[in-house]
């Protein structure tokens, strides 16, 4: 693989992002672990996410994303994958959506909110709760064996850098996609001073969506950091707490041997 990662200069110390064309072009995917193989096919699948069909679109994303996406791990072609698909964000071909040659559904599914999902789903799979399960099975070398895992983790202020500008996207699900993308994100240690930003989006959240993946993240989130939320809370997230605190006391009430807890992979 070649040098396709963040950058810094010495009158710009903060990591940048690389434009996506040299993430494409400079980039050894061939090389590449992937959970199926190597990346070879991901270069072609990765340029199909800006083309101006939204069924070419959608298949791309599930090509590509799909292909380094297995068993909550991360992959070593899952690292440039990441950083192209915040490098893209901002292209105005993601902004479409499934349905745009029909006005009234532009927006319904923008392929700007499926590439959030998919970085917040892999900022889970690498966050400090992950990092910490790995590290009571495995040991505190856990991360040292996981130079992947690392690397994502390393690169977490670059890609929040590119997500945090759709906060305030005037579509509500890309906003609502960013900031649970941005959660995890903001675990690194140069971004904990974001905090009080993302509990105010967390607070619109939960004033305006239904989505319990989202609510769930979000209520999470602000518990982690202190808040009260329970004037946040509605008659459904009571019961999907209550919920999973009965998965939670099943779980430890059936484990057997070592698996104190859901297996990491």
């Amino acid at each position: 693989m070649t040098n396709s990662g963040s950058r810094t200069t010495e009158n710009n110390p903060h990591p940048e992002l690389p434009h996506f064309q040299e993430l494409l072009d400079g980039t050894g995917w061939a090389s590449l672990a992937t959970p199926y193989g190597t990346g070879e096919s991901l270069p072609a699948a990765l340029a199909r996410l800006l083309d101006p069909s939204p069924s070419i679109r959608a298949a791309a994303a599930s090509d590509a994303l799909n292909e380094v996406t297995h068993q909550n791990s991360i992959y070593e072609a899952t690292v440039p994958v990441a950083l192209y698909v915040a490098a893209i964000l901002n292209h105005p071909a993601t902004a479409a959506g499934e349905h745009a040659h029909e006005a009234d559904f532009q927006l319904r599914h923008p392929t700007r909110e499926t590439l959030l999902d998919w970085l917040g789903s892999t900022a889970y799979d690498a966050d400090d709760e992950r990092v910490a399960m790995g590290e009571r099975h495995f040991g505190e070398g856990f991360l040292d064996a996981c130079p992947d895992m690392r690397a994502f983790r390393d690169l977490r202020p670059v890609i929040y850098s590119a997500v945090q500008p759709f906060f305030t996207n005037d579509n509500a699900k890309v906003r609502n996609a960013a900031l649970v993308a941005a959660i995890p994100l903001a675990e690194h240690h140069s971004l904990t001073g974001h905090r009080n930003e993302l509990a105010d989006h967390a607070h619109r959240l939960l004033s305006t969506s239904t989505d319990r993946y989202k609510r769930d993240s979000a209520l999470d989130a602000l518990n982690a950091w202190g808040h009260d939320t329970s004037t946040l809370e509605n008659a459904n997230d009571i019961a999907a707490r209550e919920l999973r605190a009965d998965h939670d006391l099943w779980w430890a009430s059936n484990r057997t041997g070592y698996c104190a807890e859901e297996p990491l992979f």
